[in-house]
């Protein structure tokens, strides 16, 4: 491998930028992102100033389209990365593309088409490699081979908890590569999940892999924020943090992590962002403490976290258009309360100076609907040393985040943002956070 310029990528379906962190946390850099959600752009806007963030609905967006926002004229795209959501599986014919409710995975393979990049990432739930549901998956793989693409199979399922976060989420990820590119390789997992419940059975030690972290390795060093009044208002503390694992002192900056190849963000290490605090009533908190951790209170049925095991899959609950749902939020291992955004966020591995909505529903559900970066980004190093051929070089310079104000819009100002008359998502109503 030799030095090149960072090699370039495009993330469909983006939300806030789960995957497009972790690639660029490989060495690539996220040239363009295309995203529905008006709250979900502003966001990736603030933490990407300089990508070039599309709001609009894929089904109207063209090749040429993005490469004209990303302003890469006809130059070689390495990487197309996304997520299309799948809402329904036809079984009536032979083409379950053509149902209307698959027609999102549909855009994503056109636009690999349009777009010819050298390689692709398509992402899913685990689910869509299940019973019936395959129906669309081999569908899909025979028309990337129809448009001239080669697809690495079988496919995996990836757990995140395998790549070092601390959480149980599995994934399909499906690789691909143009005829005239090497092909890519999956990842290898890089560590074994913490024991769960105290069991005692470690059978994948044998792996000779690390441990990876545990939910308190996590969040331990956290403030506790029921202590600060502020945060019932408001999202952010100005707090020193101190001491905690390897891996928090990686996802604060005091650690310096040889494999990111990201930009250094700028940013006030005392500023603490996703820390409102949740309004429980008593009863709630009753219930909460008296429920053992790596179990689930029957009542909201919010699983209490093991503080030396895995988090649950963090889940995204539903926006307005489908009915604004909010999906059970961990309980904290050892106080009495959910877990806030931020501790989610280090639960997903992202970095703190990543910046979420400051309400704690659009805050879940952003990180809820995202890959977690350290998964992201070992597939992405898979790419680009198996596919590619390119060593990656950490950045000569640093970004500085954009407007904090755009964590702070509603779905009516963050539509405007971006030149929408309309916003696709109808506004919702800001409640406090209750269980």
């Amino acid at each position: 491998m030799i030095p090149t310029p960072r090699p370039t990528c495009i993330d469909l379906f983006a939300g806030v930028g789960g995957l497009a962190l972790g690639f660029e946390q490989a060495g690539f850099d996220v040239v363009a992102a295309v995203e529905y959600d008006p709250i979900h752009a502003a966001t990736h806007r603030l933490n990407f100033p300089e990508t070039a963030v599309i709001c609009r609905d894929v089904r109207n967006v063209s090749g040429d389209d993005i490469r004209a926002a990303a302003g890469i004229g006809r130059g070689v795209v390495d990487v197309v990365v996304g997520g299309p959501p799948c809402q329904g599986f036809s079984l009536i014919g032979h083409r379950v593309l053509g149902d209307p409710r698959n027609e999102l995975v549909f855009h994503y393979l056109r636009l690999v088409d349009e777009l010819r990049p050298r390689t692709f990432v398509f992402e899913n739930v685990a689910g869509m490699a299940k019973g019936s549901h395959h129906v669309l998956l081999d569908e899909l793989i025979t028309r990337f081979g129809e448009i001239g693409y080669k697809v690495r199979l079988p496919y995996r399922i990836l757990n995140a908890s395998h790549f070092g976060v601390p959480q149980d989420r599995r994934r399909l990820i499906l690789l691909g590569a143009r005829r005239d590119t090497r092909m890519p390789q999956y990842p290898e997992p890089t560590s074994v999940p913490p024991r769960r419940n105290g069991n005692g059975q470690e059978p994948e030690l044998e792996l000779g892999l690390p441990v990876g972290p545990t939910v308190w390795d996590a969040i331990s060093d956290l403030p506790e924020i029921e202590r600060f009044e502020e945060l019932n208002s408001g999202d952010v503390l100005v707090h020193a943090l101190r001491g905690g694992s390897d891996y928090a002192r990686i996802l604060r900056g005091d650690v310096f992590d040889p494999t990111d190849y990201s930009y250094p963000r700028i940013r006030d290490a005392r500023r603490i962002t996703g820390c409102q605090r949740a309004q429980h009533t008593l009863e709630s908190r009753r219930r909460f403490a008296a429920t053992a951790p790596g179990s689930t209170e029957p009542i909201s049925r919010f699983l209490r976290l093991p503080a030396s095991g895995l988090c649950n899959t963090l889940r995204a609950g539903t926006a307005t258009d489908h009915g604004a749902f909010t999906s059970p939020r961990p309980i904290h291992p050892r106080q009495d309360r959910c877990i806030s955004v931020r501790e989610a966020a280090r639960l997903h591995s992202y970095p703190d100076w990543f910046r979420f909505h400051r309400t704690i529903w659009h805050g879940f559900r952003q990180i809820g609907n995202s890959v977690p970066p350290l998964l992201a980004r070992a597939i992405a190093a898979s790419v680009l040393r198996s596919a590619l051929d390119v060593r990656p070089r950490k950045p000569s310079r640093s970004l500085g985040l954009g407007d904090d104000s755009l964590a702070r819009v509603n779905m009516k100002q963050a539509g405007a943002l971006f030149g929408l008359e309309q916003p696709p998502i109808p506004q919702r109503r800001r409640q406090l956070a209750r269980a």
